[in-house]
């Protein structure tokens, strides 16, 4: 007796489409997307295709035709729906492209759901382009079968996001300066502020003194110590995030 294929299929190709995805539904590859089905995967009709469009969660489609630069897929059902993001966003001054480009990815893949560019006075970078940075989230999500993407908020200047910043959203402030003064790790801190929450990261210099000043003024900062080694500015980042989502996150049983 054959057996009866698994579905969806484990090894189909994963895409990220800007249009609304439902089954029954049709849609039309077109530009470096087809070219990477039509010419790398070299995908026959009836080969399938996962599909997520960051709305409806993940579907399967399968190929009806194939174009010398474009292909039809047929939308067969859904596989997942969105999955539920956990309520955490990400402030970190830009840094040089290649990792700042890192730091979006990374943030993608650790579950975030805003990720906030903030300008601050000692960033070597003052320009951010937001097409660069969520086309590096959209291949870290269909590498790691996020059905999710970040939003990407436009740079904002320190002082702008601190008089803007919502009520009831804690802001973890990362501070190299509080592990020498015993400070409470962001461990702790996370497990005693649990709700929305964010956490700030400065540029590679830190952040100046009236900058420090300014941020443990406000009522939601938290300030808090991510150990006792100095880390570069996407590593404190990436580690600030993991410790979050561990203690506050959806990394729990």
């Amino acid at each position: 007796m054959t057996a009866t294929p698994a579905w969806p299929p484990r090894s189909a190709p994963r895409l990220f489409t800007d249009q609304p995805l439902a089954t029954g539904g049709a849609l039309r590859i077109e530009g470096n997307q087809a070219h990477y089905l039509l010419n790398v995967m070299r995908l026959a009709e009836g080969a399938a295709v996962k599909l997520f469009d960051d709305i409806s969660g993940e579907f399967l489609g399968r190929v009806t035709a194939r174009g010398k630069r474009d292909l039809m897929l047929e939308i067969e059902g859904q596989t997942r729906p969105r999955e539920a993001v956990p309520d955490f966003w990400l402030c970190a001054a830009p840094i040089k492209k290649a990792r700042f480009d890192f730091l979006a990815e990374k943030a993608c893949e650790l579950g975030v759901a805003r990720f906030v560019p903030v300008l601050t006075d000692r960033a070597v970078v003052d320009k951010v382009k937001d097409d660069r940075l969520r086309g590096t989230m959209i291949e870290a999500a269909e590498q790691c079968e996020r059905t999710a993407l970040p939003e990407i908020a436009p740079l904002t200047r320190l002082d702008a996001l601190l008089k803007a910043w919502p009520e009831g959203r804690h802001l973890f402030f990362a501070d190299e300066r509080l592990h020498d003064q015993g400070g409470v790790s962001l461990a702790q801190a996370a497990r005693d502020h649990s709700g929305p929450a964010a956490v700030l990261i400065g540029p590679e210099g830190g952040f100046t003194d009236a900058e420090n000043a300014a941020i443990r003024a406000h009522p939601a900062a938290v300030p808090v110590s991510l150990g006792p080694r100095i880390l570069r500015a996407e590593t404190a980042a990436i580690v600030a995030t993991s410790v979050w989502m561990a203690a506050n996150g959806d990394w729990g049983p």
